[in-house]
């Protein structure tokens, strides 16, 4: 019945307003096939908003405290936080070396924010997931909950993805 409804809505749409149709269903494809598949892999979400904030400015003392405000400007830090490695101000692997290094963590519990959204979500039970996983996803930053290591997943395809572990003295 809803596909019905849906096939006479497009019926009556020119050919532009279908291409604007197909890529809002592609997004929401697109996050669906996300969503699965971490269901799948019995990965259990849950998003934080009390704690979002704190665990945020966490991240950012963690993985940036060696960038001073001036240095965060000239790389439009507080665009993209993931600029301190695209402009190599943090010694990080990349691309497939990034992919296996996360690949290899321990993933239980991960801690998972995106770039524009003021929320995190806790991912339990993730020990089964891969870089893959994330290839739709864009600026995307997952770590560990103790705060070791982070992988981030950008928007642009010459830039990542990017793995940093902080080193144990």
């Amino acid at each position: 019945m809803v596909r019905d409804e849906i096939n006479r809505m497009l019926d009556v749409l020119p050919k532009n307003e279908l291409n604007v149709a197909r890529t809002y269903i592609e997004m929401v494809h697109r996050k669906y096939m996300y969503q699965k598949t971490l269901k799948d892999k019995g990965v259990q979400v849950t998003e934080l908003c009390e704690e979002s904030n704190e665990i945020i400015q966490r991240w950012d003392e963690v993985f940036a405290h060696h960038l001073d405000e001036l240095l965060k400007e000239v790389i439009h830090y507080s665009q993209f936080k993931w600029h301190m490695f695209s402009y190599e101000q943090q010694d990080c692997l990349q691309n497939d070396e990034a992919r296996a290094a996360f690949d290899a963590e321990d993933k239980h519990e991960l801690y998972v924010m995106y770039q524009d959204s003021p929320y995190i979500q806790v991912y339990e039970n993730a020990s089964a997931v891969v870089a893959a996983d994330f290839d739709e996803q864009q600026d995307i930053y997952i770590f560990d909950k103790a705060f070791t290591w982070t992988y981030v997943h950008t928007h642009e395809s010459m830039c990542g993805p990017y793995f940093y572990k902080i080193e144990q003295a």
